[in-house]
């Protein structure tokens, strides 16, 4: 099943916490930025379950005003940032091996609000497989985030 949503609007919001929701026993997400407390919040439960939860993020989107990343650091989150000028900007997450989700849609307040964004969510096991290598391509060069 893919499906696609669409913002300004609550459609891809939801379809992102609820395919959160679902998680059972990892999550990869590596997305420019996240600034969205209802994300932030079900983040924070997915990792108080037990559930592996991973973070990819540009580095300096973290000192932004309105960030969840340092705080999602500070609470145990194992949280990732690029080491170049360039911005890593995907926006693309894997849940349990097989779900995909992936689009324009930043985790931001503003992109539920005012953006026109999309994102599309699918159970193709070739798109997860493709998305977790390159997740994984990643989370090797990637440098670990130590907020101070």
């Amino acid at each position: 099943m893919t499906e696609v949503f669409f913002s300004p609007g609550m459609d891809s919001l939801n379809a992102i916490i609820n395919r959160l929701e679902n998680a059972r026993r990892r999550v990869d997400i590596c997305v420019f930025t996240i600034s969205d407390d209802r994300i932030k919040v079900k983040i924070k439960e997915l990792f108080d379950k037990g559930i592996d939860v991973r973070i990819i993020t540009d580095n300096d989107k973290c000192f932004d005003k309105g960030s969840d990343i340092t705080e999602l650091a500070k609470y145990g989150v194992k949280i990732k940032v690029d080491k170049t000028r360039a911005h890593m900007h995907h926006k693309f997450a894997v849940i349990d091996k097989k779900i995909s989700i992936t689009g324009s849609y930043n985790w931001t307040r503003s992109a539920e609000k005012y953006n026109f964004e999309n994102i599309l969510v699918t159970n193709s096991r070739s798109i997860a497989r493709a998305f977790r290598k390159e997740f994984e391509r990643l989370w090797n060069e990637m440098k670990e985030y130590n907020p101070k």
